[in-house]
């Protein structure tokens, strides 16, 4: 009989066992490592009652439940032609949305962007904890405690205190406060640094566009321009139904049309005003992919961005210098899926 030697991975248990589970070690198809938050599947009721009931949509793929779902600890990392979770990294940027998922996609069955449903659970439960986290907001400071700094990407220094040097910092390297838990083991810089492209919401001429539950999460959900896999809300009952229906749920920055959702920049401030509101069922749909705020109190500044022509592509977060408009929550809807620039990045994810 041969002998075969077992070689665990070190890594992944020490990983493990000092995060008491909380972060692992994946890999990608090349065999390199990303550092992953482990996020156990819960209930819309255990955030809010204005979500609905069962299971959040980010634990669905497919109509399947899955009890785990994998985030990326940190920004992206490009490297090999892999999106990679790493600390003490450059955040990769300066890419459009479909290079992104692409460059995601390369790292193998289950991997992707972290989804725009993605970012409304995790953010909802940390407005649920009360540890919605700052960040770097302020060229390398935190704009909410200019205390708080991170190290500068350029530099491998301490961000200077004046705040006017940075702007990238490296993956990770702010305190316990610049994660979603506030421990550290949560997850790093979802608040500022860069913005993150966020697949699975949309708006096209206004209308709210999503892919249901957490299917933007699949390898084999198409993105583009004119797939099938996009849905709009019916204002009425909140079923998901074709785009350019009638009465489908739209947003504008001023006015009282039918199912129109109102924005006055900032997150929590949106509003709901039409003759006729859109219905309470369709504004769960909303909450529950992170459209529409769970409470208009203790949600931040979080800031909110809206072009109302054509195709818009989310990404999320903030940046360095984007001050008390970033957060787990601010969103911004105003680009093309081609934009790409320094300031704009992804962040992998995992579903098995």
């Amino acid at each position: 009989m041969a002998l075969i030697i077992s070689v665990p991975d070190t890594l992944r248990k020490s990983v493990e066992a000092a995060s008491g589970g909380k972060v692992t070690v994946m890999y990608t198809a090349k065999g390199q490592a990303s550092y992953m938050a482990v996020i156990p599947k819960f209930t819309l009721e255990s955030i809010d009652a204005s979500l609905g009931t069962g299971t959040h949509p980010m634990f669905v793929v497919g109509g399947v439940e899955k009890s785990y779902r994998y985030i990326g600890m940190y920004p992206g990392t490009i490297k090999n032609g892999e999106l990679l979770s790493l600390p003490g990294e450059t955040p990769a940027h300066s890419a459009n949305f479909d290079s992104f998922v692409a460059t995601a996609r390369a790292n193998g069955a289950g991997w992707g962007l972290m989804t725009n449903v993605d970012w409304a659970g995790i953010g909802q439960r940390a407005w649920k904890s009360g540890t919605q986290p700052r960040g770097n907001t302020d060229y390398g400071r935190s704009s909410d405690l200019p205390a708080e700094r991170g190290v500068d990407a350029a530099t491998g220094l301490l961000a200077a205190a004046t705040g006017t040097a940075t702007n990238h910092t490296r993956t990770g390297s702010g305190p316990a406060s610049w994660r979603d838990d506030n421990t550290p083991f949560g997850i790093a810089d979802l608040c500022g640094n860069v913005w993150e492209w966020a697949p699975g919401l949309r708006i096209v001429d206004a209308e709210v566009q999503i892919i249901a539950n957490n299917n933007a999460t699949l390898t084999a959900t198409d993105f583009g321009v004119a797939s099938a896999a996009w849905q709009a809300i019916d204002g009425a009952t909140g079923t998901l139904v074709a785009p350019g229906a009638a009465g489908t749920v739209k947003y504008a920055s001023s006015g009282t049309a039918d199912y129109t959702i109102v924005t006055s920049g900032t997150f929590s401030s949106l509003t709901n005003p039409g003759v006729t509101p859109a219905s309470l069922a369709a504004l769960q749909v909303l909450r529950q992919h992170g459209a529409y705020p769970v409470a208009t109190t203790d949600m931040g500044n979080d800031g909110f961005w809206i072009a109302l022509a054509g195709e818009r592509l989310p990404f999320r977060g903030g940046v360095w210098n984007s001050g008390a408009s970033a957060g787990v929550f601010a969103l911004a809807l105003s680009n093309a899926r081609s934009f790409a620039y320094s300031d704009i990045g992804a962040r992998c994810a995992f579903v098995s």
